[in-house]
């Protein structure tokens, strides 16, 4: 039986519904023409990424970020971690700290409502569901995809009834109030950058809307808490034994 998360979700979908009618998949160019900002700079993002991989980056996994997630994190003993950047707006300034120059190329694109790096381990998989809130669009941009022996990319993501093979460095827009899940069938770690940006060309009444949605959020306890939880330690050098 459905909860009253569930429901208030179908809600909310529906009334954003009257008036948006795009498909699952969207132009890049059309609808997020900054992208290309990003995508020229995918192989720097990615070095900075590893960087901090190798750094022994405590990255917390989804469900302790957002305890109510864990029926699509917690679904399996792979993990898949979520290194913030941005959340509603509200910079995480500590990890924007550890990737600085990621953060800059975010910082540079005006209507980025929250950005981070998922971590996918080897043979992850991520149940279908469908996202809340159909006023922002999101941005997938493949950093690290696990192959076969062919070279063909083993990190898989569906929207809707389509299947789509991830590639370094293609980013992909997409509404993610659409049912989705994801798969890493390789043996190492997908890693992509996600961009949620305001959904272009909402009528007036959405975006009021949104605006005050936003400012409740912001001024909320929970998102507090989110940042709180988000930020990342590393280790430093080791001395010389």
């Amino acid at each position: 039986m459905p909860g009253v998360y569930d429901v208030g979700t179908s809600m909310l979908r529906r009334c954003y519904g009257i008036w948006i009618h795009t498909p699952p998949v969207l132009d890049v160019a059309t609808h997020f023409p900054m992208a290309a900002h990003l995508q020229r700079n995918w192989r720097h993002i990615r070095l900075e990424v590893l960087h901090l991989l190798s750094r022994n980056a405590r990255i917390p996994k989804f469900h302790h970020l957002i305890a109510n997630q864990a029926d699509i994190s917690d679904n399996d003993d792979i993990p898949w971690r979520v290194f913030v950047l941005r959340a509603y707006g509200q910079d995480q300034k500590a990890n924007q700290a550890i990737c600085p120059a990621t953060a800059q190329l975010i910082q540079a694109i005006p209507n980025v409502i929250s950005a981070n790096i998922s971590i996918l381990e080897a043979g992850k998989h991520i149940p279908a569901h469908r996202g809340p809130y159909r006023g922002f669009l999101r941005y997938h941009l493949p950093l690290l995809v696990p192959k076969d022996a062919a070279g063909e990319s083993l990190a898989v993501l569906r929207v809707d009834k389509r299947c789509y093979r991830l590639r370094e460095g293609r980013g992909i827009l997409w509404d993610d109030t659409y049912e989705h899940e994801a798969w890493n069938r390789g043996q190492s770690p997908r890693i992509v950058l996600i961009v949620d940006i305001a959904r272009p060309g909402m009528p007036p009444l959405l975006r009021a809307i949104d605006r005050c949605v936003y400012a409740m959020i912001v001024r909320s306890n929970s998102l507090r808490a989110f940042l709180a939880k988000s930020e990342v330690s590393v280790e430093t050098s080791r001395r010389a034994g």
